[in-house]
């Protein structure tokens, strides 16, 4: 009977040192900014503020987002090999025919790079700028 009270007291106490760890608070929310760029239209620059949770990835930031702000919406399509790609941001999808695509950059400093993941395994960093750039790709020959 001990070893059951002390086991239970110990998840107790575990359950009190982890709140909030494994869920959606604001503890640990890390801030970002997201701006939604179009080079093939003249449609201005977006920005958006999003949040998330430490340790967590992109598409939380994403769909924070979409539930705060009605003026975005995006959508993702699964790859079996590759994970979640970003198909459509504010109702522009990319098109294999005019070879274009939703690029996904992190800027700091002016300096641009190339995510080398996806949506569904990009964890941000706080007050990470991050760009979804609508553009064209070219065939490699």
């Amino acid at each position: 009977m001990a070893l059951r009270t002390s086991a239970l007291l110990s998840v107790g106490f575990f359950l009190l040192l982890t709140r909030g760890a494994l869920t959606d608070t604001d503890e640990g929310s890390l801030s970002i900014k997201l701006s939604v760029e179009n080079e093939q239209s003249n449609e201005p620059l977006k920005s958006y503020s999003s949040s998330v949770v430490k340790g967590g990835v992109l598409l939380g930031a994403l769909r924070r987002l979409h539930d705060a702000q009605h003026d975005f919406k995006f959508t993702v399509k699964e790859d079996p090999n590759f994970g979640l790609f970003l198909e459509s941001v504010n109702g522009v999808a990319g098109n294999k025919d005019e070879k274009t695509y939703w690029e996904i950059l992190s800027e700091s400093s002016g300096e641009f790079n190339r995510l080398d993941v996806g949506i569904g395994c990009y964890t941000p960093k706080a007050d990470e700028h991050i760009v979804l750039r609508y553009t064209t790709w070219s065939p490699q020959q």
